[in-house]
């Protein structure tokens, strides 16, 4: 990795855990440089401006953790509703990436920028499409290999159960609190019950 590539992947980093801890629209230019340690024209020599860092940080970092994170475990072939609830279990109880007082950093730029930023919508709709189509496979695999029922409709169940994820880890931001997240969790693990 070259010093230009190492200074640009510092901005990113160090901005996204502003971002992350305070939100895209209160994070500035002069935080973030401040944070990195780095001048103005550095920062301007790696992005023409804040918003083409932002959808750097979403393709570059995002992505990256989303593939890792939230796309593996459910591509193992296993049961696929047990490596649902792992997963969330995973992500809500031992992932030490994602804090508990901060929510889901997808979630939040999508709350916070997609309204408004064409480049954001499709980043963060890139994500989530990637997530949804993922669990959906999963499931419709775990119908074919007799695991899942075969009446169960395998798209309304994913979006069930990210709308639940993304629900609950803003209710996690209210209370600071993983405690939050355990009655999601057990009627999770009841609800994918009911699919078999």
């Amino acid at each position: 990795m070259t010093k230009a590539e190492a200074t640009r992947l510092t901005i990113l980093e160090k901005a996204f855990e502003l971002i992350y801890a305070k939100g895209y629209q209160t994070t500035s230019v002069d935080d973030i440089i401040a944070t990195t340690k780095v001048t103005k024209g550095a920062f301007y020599y790696h992005f023409k401006n804040k918003d083409e860092m932002g959808v750097s940080i979403i393709n570059e970092l995002l992505k990256p953790t989303l593939s890792s994170s939230f796309i593996g475990p459910l591509q193992t072939g296993e049961d696929p509703l047990v490596a649902i609830y792992q997963l969330m279990y995973h992500l809500l109880i031992e992932n030490e990436f994602l804090k508990v007082e901060y929510g889901c950093p997808a979630s939040n730029l999508t709350h916070e920028m997609t309204s408004w930023n064409a480049d954001f919508n499709t980043a963060l709709n890139e994500l989530t499409r990637q997530w949804t189509k993922t669990m959906t496979d999963s499931i419709e695999l775990g119908k074919a290999n007799g695991v899942v029922r075969k009446d169960v409709n395998a798209m309304q169940v994913t979006m069930f159960v990210m709308s639940g994820y993304w629900g609950i880890r803003n209710f996690g931001k209210l209370e600071r609190s993983k405690d939050i997240y355990l009655p999601y969790l057990n009627e999770l693990k009841n609800y994918l019950e009911t699919l078999r």
